[in-house]
C-alpha cells in the first residue's frame, strides 16, 4: 500500500525534501518510523517524526558534515540516533538496531540494515511500522491490520517484550486507553505477562512511570484501566495506594468526563489520606504544583462542600480563593469542582473574576488610627463584612464603619 494522504504530503517541508536528498545521493535508506507512522496511517498529523536509515551514526555525522548540516544534542549517538538541523528545523535519525543484551531497563544495541529485525525489538505492533519516503507502507507484524481493527497487540510474545523494558506495561495500558473502542478486550496471554512482571516496574524510574501514568489518566477507558492496574497487581510498584479508594475513583473519573481535568485531579481520588501524595511524590518525583493540588484536593473535597449547606453554593470557594491569594488558587479550585462534578459552579467560577479588596492599611491611617496592631484586626474585620456582603461594599462603605466604631 501507499499513503498519499494530505497529512502525509504536509511533512514535505524544504527541510525534510534536503534531508531525503542527502539520504538517497548516498545510497542510505531513510524511512518514517514508530508513532507517526502510526498517526498518519489513522489520519492524523503527527506532532513528533522520527526517522529510522540504514545509515550508521558514523556514516550520518561524515555525510551531514561534509554538506556542512549542523548537528546537534548527540547524547543519543551511542544508541543510535543523530539529531540534524535543516532549514530551521531538527531531524532524529536512528540506525537500524538489534537489542543484544536487556535488563527490563535499558537495552545494549548492535546497528543492523535489517528493517525486520529492527522492527521486532519494537513494542506494540501499531508501533512497528515504517513508512518510505515515497509514502509505501512497511509492514512486518500486521500493525495496520491490528490499527484498523482497533487491536493493541505486542509485537510477538508478549512476555518477551515486557521483559525487555517492563515500562511497556504501561505503554500496553496508554496505548489501549488511545486506540481500543470499548473496554475489555484483552488477550488473556498479555494480562498474565503483565501480572507476571508487574514486579519489574520496582525498578523503572518514577518520571518515566510518571509520564505514562499521566497519559493513561487522560486517555479513554480510564475507568477500567485503573481497575487492571489493580486486578493484575501493578499498583504497588508504580507508587500507588495499596488500599485504594476504588469506589471514589468510579465516581470522579465519571464526573471529570470531558472536562479537561489535570491527571492528578484523576488520580487523587484514590487517595484516603494526603500521606499517600508524600509517598507518590518520592516514587514518581512528580512536580510541585501537581503535589500541592493532590493535597489541596484531598484536604477540601470534603470541608469545602459541607461549607456550602448553608450559603450560596459557589461563595465558599470565592472565599477561599480570596482568603488564600495564591497566584495559582482559582486553577485548585477549579480542578476541585471539576473533580465533584459541579459543572454548573464550574462555569460560573471560570468566568469569575478575583475583586480586589477595596481597603488598605494606608486608609485605616488616615482615618487616624495609627497602631499596626489595631491596623491588622480591622483589616481583618473589613475583609470578612465585604466577604459577607458578596464583595459589594465599597472603600467609603467600609470605612465608614471603622469610624463608627470608633466613635
Amino acid at each position: 500500500m501507499k499513503l498519499q494522504s494530505p497529512e502525509f504530503q504536509s511533512l514535505f517541508t524544504e527541510g525534510l525534501k534536503s534531508l531525503i536528498d542527502l539520504f538517497s545521493r548516498e545510497q542510505h535508506e531513510l524511512r518514517i518510523a514508530g508513532g507517526a507512522v502510526r498517526d498518519l496511517l489513522s489520519g492524523c498529523t503527527p506532532q513528533d517524526v522520527d526517522f529510522a536509515t540504514t545509515a550508521t551514526p558514523e556514516q550520518m555525522k561524515t555525510l551531514f558534515q561534509a554538506a556542512g548540516v549542523r548537528l546537534i544534542n548527540n547524547k543519543g549517538e551511542k544508541h543510535g540516533t543523530i539529531t540534524a538541523r535543516l532549514h530551521e528545523e531538527n531531524f532524529e535519525i536512528t540506525t537500524l538496531r538489534i537489542d543484544v543484551v536487556t535488563d527490563g531497563r535499558h537495552a545494549e544495541v548492535e546497528f543492523t540494515t535489517d528493517w525486520q529485525k529492527d522492527a521486532e525489538r519494537r513494542d506494540l505492533t501499531i508501533n512497528s511500522m515504517f513508512l518510505g519516503v515515497d509514502g509505501t507502507l512497511f509492514d512486518y507484524f500486521n500493525g495496520y491490520e491490528d490499527l484498523k481493527n482497533k487491536k493493541v497487540r505486542f509485537v510477538g510474545h508478549a512476555k518477551q517484550r515486557i521483559e525487555e523494558d517492563y515500562l511497556r506495561i504501561l505503554r500496553y495500558f496508554r496505548f489501549y486507553g488511545r486506540i481500543v473502542d470499548k473496554p475489555g478486550d484483552h488477550d488473556p496471554e498479555t494480562l498474565a505477562a503483565i501480572a507476571e512482571n508487574a514486579k519489574g516496574l520496582a525498578g523503572i524510574s518514577g518520571e518515566r512511570i510518571w509520564v505514562e501514568l499521566k497519559k493513561i489518566l487522560l486517555g479513554n477507558h480510564v475507568n477500567h484501566l485503573m481497575h487492571l492496574i489493580y486486578d493484575l497487581n501493578v499498583a504497588p510498584y508504580i507508587g500507588l495506594p495499596v488500599d485504594a479508594s476504588l469506589e471514589e475513583f468510579n465516581r470522579v473519573s465519571k464526573n471529570v468526563e470531558g472536562f479537561s481535568a489535570k491527571p492528578m485531579t484523576i488520580l487523587a481520588s484514590l487517595f484516603k489520606v494526603q500521606d499517600e501524595v508524600t509517598k507518590l511524590d518520592l516514587r514518581l518525583k512528580i512536580s510541585k504544583e501537581e503535589k500541592n493540588l493532590g493535597l489541596f484536593i484531598i484536604k477540601n473535597r470534603k470541608e469545602l462542600v459541607k461549607a456550602t449547606e448553608n450559603s450560596d453554593p459557589l461563595k465558599p470557594y470565592q472565599d477561599y480563593v480570596i482568603d488564600c491569594r495564591e497566584p495559582d488558587v482559582t486553577t485548585r479550585v477549579c480542578e476541585l469542582l471539576k473533580y465533584q462534578g459541579e459543572h454548573d459552579l464550574l462555569q460560573q467560577m471560570e468566568h469569575w473574576t478575583v475583586p480586589p479588596f477595596p481597603v488598605s492599611g494606608h486608609d485605616i491611617r488616615r482615618v487616624g488610627i495609627s497602631s499596626g496592631k489595631e491596623i491588622g484586626v480591622l483589616l481583618q474585620q473589613l475583609r470578612d463584612q465585604w466577604k459577607k456582603s458578596g464583595y459589594r461594599l465599597d472603600k467609603e462603605e467600609l470605612l465608614s464603619h471603622v469610624k463608627k466604631t470608633e466613635h
